[in-house]
């Protein structure tokens, strides 16, 4: 058995992980952490989950060598935890912005903050297990990926770097916006109505950009739905001579990854919330020249906390699948 503290366990994300965490088949539930929240049962916090653990406030001491842990923090408070539970030996799956871009000098820009520990950056693992199981498997800290990235990549890997001025839009439902109350995401607000969102200015974009290798247009848009994820990606590409031949390039790259799904047709939040699955579509223009992919996933699944247990099962040698199939 491994054990495995969430940190940061009453927030969306990190009470559904602690959840997962909580019915796994062969991970021990550790500390869960709350600092306003401290002193609760996650059962009063997040009732959906019925998870009767205390939270607690978070002690990085209590971590032993060798133990795993997920960090649930807003970007600028994770990068200090993490590496005081990484200079403790255990391994860390970051939920959190903090470690995602590669290059620390980003960071002050994108996120608003000098990076403190910039030599981890360079060695945490990018969380996509589509793109980079194998260094998964073998890392002490996983930067796990940004719903929105996770979602567009997802649609985009089988043509990666062949795929050529891309645009991505994309529309996310509320709760990705965390627990905190605001104007913007009020139920008055968001009812009956798509809005766009920090356009050219969105933080995922640099993260979407870096795991293409290549800049995109990328725009957000809230709906008035409380989870799913989906991402609409156009681009120039010449590499298919059909729909056929574009489809079956994409069920090649996903036929060893359990939790993408090629789908007959354009796919919808619905058929993806509340599990780890992520479903993909392309469609090539039939004029030619010009491709538009689908991905849609659950933001708070496949998109910050199953794709976290997803990662943490790589880390522990146990199947990938293991306590997600029935997410």
């Amino acid at each position: 058995m491994s054990t495995v503290h969430v940190f940061g366990a009453a927030g969306f994300a990190g009470a559904q992980l602690a959840a997962l965490i909580d019915a796994h088949p062969t991970f021990d539930l550790g500390q869960i952490t709350a600092r306003s929240d401290a002193g609760k049962p996650l059962a009063e916090v997040a009732p959906q989950y019925r998870v009767a653990r205390e939270l607690a406030a978070p002690d990085a001491d209590a971590v032993r060598e060798g133990d795993l842990a997920a960090v649930c923090y807003p970007h600028a408070e994770a990068a200090p935890l993490v590496a005081a539970l990484l200079d403790r030996g255990a391994r860390v799956v970051d939920v959190s912005a903090d470690h995602r871009l590669h290059d620390p000098e980003l960071y002050p820009s994108v996120y608003g903050f000098p990076h403190p520990r910039p030599e981890l950056l360079a060695e945490a693992v990018y969380g996509l297990p589509e793109l980079h199981r194998d260094a998964i498997r073998d890392a002490r800290l996983v930067a796990n990926p940004g719903c929105f990235p996770a979602a567009a990549l997802l649609a985009l890997l089988p043509v990666l770097g062949e795929a050529r001025d891309v645009v991505i839009d994309a529309k996310t439902g509320v709760s990705g916006a965390g627990r905190g109350a605001s104007s913007e995401v009020h139920f008055s607000t968001v009812t009956e109505s798509v809005s766009p969102y920090k356009v050219y200015e969105h933080r995922h974009a640099p993260e979407i950009e870096q795991e293409l290798g290549a800049p995109v247009t990328f725009t957000a848009h809230l709906v008035p739905v409380d989870r799913g994820l989906l991402a609409t990606c156009y681009a120039l590409f010449d590499g298919a001579p059909d729909d056929a031949a574009l489809r079956e390039r994409y069920r090649d790259y996903y036929a060893d990854h359990p939790f993408v799904e090629v789908v007959a047709a354009p796919p919808g939040m619905r058929a993806v919330q509340r599990t780890n699955y992520a479903q993909v579509y392309p469609a090539l223009d039939p004029r030619g020249g010009r491709i538009t992919t689908f991905g849609v996933l659950d933001n708070l699944m496949k998109g910050a906390a199953s794709g976290a247990v997803q990662n943490l099962n790589l880390m522990a040698g146990r199947p990938e699948t293991e306590g997600l199939l029935a997410a």
